[in-house]
C-alpha cells in the first residue's frame, strides 16, 4: 500500500467536512475531472458519488463508494476507474495540537492495476496523492470552522 501523510493547520472535522461533500472530489482527487452525481446518503457506508476521470475528450464515467465512514478519524472509499480497475482508499485523521495529521493508504484490489509490480505501483500512486493531499489541505484549512471572514 501506498501511504502519505500531511501535516493540515485545521481539525480533523475540517478535513471531514471537505471529504463528506462529494461535489469537491474533484477539486482534491488527482486526476478527477468532473462529478455526475452525488447520492443522498453520501457519504453514509454504501453511498456513491458518480464522476469522470480523465482529460477531455477521453473522459471516463465511473464511481466511488463509501466503505466505511467514521468522521473524524477513519473513511475507507472503494474508488472504481475502469478500466486500470479499483482501489481502496483509507484516510486516518488525528488531532494534534497545532491541526491534524491525515494519513492516506491507498492501493489497487481489482482489475489490470493490480498486475503493475506493487513497488512501480505504489511509486506512482505515492507522488500523485503527494498532490491530493496538498489539495485537500489547502481546502480543508481555506474552510476551517474558526476561519476568519
Amino acid at each position: 500500500m501506498a501511504v502519505n501523510t500531511r501535516r493540515i493547520d485545521c481539525s480533523p472535522e475540517d478535513v471531514f467536512r471537505i471529504l463528506a461533500d462529494g461535489w469537491l472530489y474533484p477539486s482534491w482527487v488527482v486526476g478527477a475531472s468532473r462529478i455526475r452525481g452525488v447520492e443522498d446518503a453520501w457519504p453514509a457506508a454504501g453511498a456513491k458519488i458518480h464522476h469522470s476521470f480523465g482529460v477531455w475528450p477521453a473522459l471516463i464515467d465511473d464511481s466511488t463508494s463509501v466503505l466505511e465512514w467514521d468522521p473524524p478519524h477513519r473513511a475507507v472509499l472503494q474508488a472504481r476507474g475502469w478500466p486500470m480497475g479499483e482501489a481502496r482508499v483509507t484516510f486516518e485523521v488525528k488531532a494534534t495540537s497545532s491541526g491534524c495529521v491525515v494519513r492516506l493508504g491507498e492501493d489497487a484490489v481489482k482489475g489490470p492495476g493490480v498486475l503493475v509490480p506493487a513497488p512501480l505501483r505504489h511509486l506512482g500512486i505515492h507522488y500523485r496523492n503527494t498532490e491530493t493531499l496538498r489539495r485537500l489541505a489547502y481546502l480543508a484549512e481555506g474552510k476551517r470552522e474558526n476561519a476568519e471572514s
